[in-house]
C-alpha cells in the first residue's frame, strides 16, 4: 500500500501553503479569495487533471500509445447547501496521431486505473470524453 503526506499551514488571513518532498504550493485560503493560488475547489480539479495526465504517462508506453502532448479541461459544478461538488465534467485533448479506437483504449485505460479519478468517481457525478487535439 503506498502512502502519501501533505502539511499544510495558515501563512495569514491571505493564504496557506501545502509543502510535500521539495514542493511548496500557495493556497488560496482567503475569504475573499486570492488570483495568485488554487482554492480547495479549483486544487481539487487540478488533482483530477494531474491524475489523468500521469495515468497516460503510465499506460501510453504499455499500450504502446504514441503522443506529443495532453490537455485536460475541468469544469466542476458545485452545490451550496450543503456545499459540495456536484459533478465533473472534463474533456481530455490528446496531440496524437492514433486512430479513435486507440483514443478510446487510451481513454478507457486512464479511467480505470486513476487513483483520484476512480475516488472522485465514487463520491459524484465524473463525465467526460477524449478527443484529438
Amino acid at each position: 500500500m503506498l502512502e502519501y503526506r501533505v502539511n499544510a499551514r495558515r501563512l495569514d488571513f491571505h493564504g496557506s501553503e501545502a509543502r510535500t518532498k521539495d514542493a511548496v504550493l500557495s493556497l488560496d485560503t482567503d475569504i475573499k479569495g486570492r488570483p495568485d493560488a488554487f482554492n480547495p475547489a479549483e486544487l481539487f480539479l487540478a488533482a483530477i487533471a494531474a491524475c489523468m495526465i500521469k495515468g497516460i504517462e503510465r499506460v501510453a508506453p504499455m499500450i504502446r500509445f504514441e503522443f506529443r502532448g495532453v490537455e485536460v479541461k475541468l469544469h466542476g459544478l458545485r452545490q451550496d447547501s450543503p456545499p459540495l461538488m456536484q459533478s465533473v465534467d472534463y474533456e481530455l485533448i490528446v496531440d496524437t496521431d492514433e486512430d479513435d479506437h486507440r483514443l478510446e483504449l487510451l481513454h478507457t485505460n486512464v479511467r480505470k486505473y486513476g487513483t483520484i479519478s476512480n475516488t472522485v468517481a465514487k463520491a459524484t457525478k465524473l463525465e467526460g470524453t477524449i478527443r484529438r487535439a
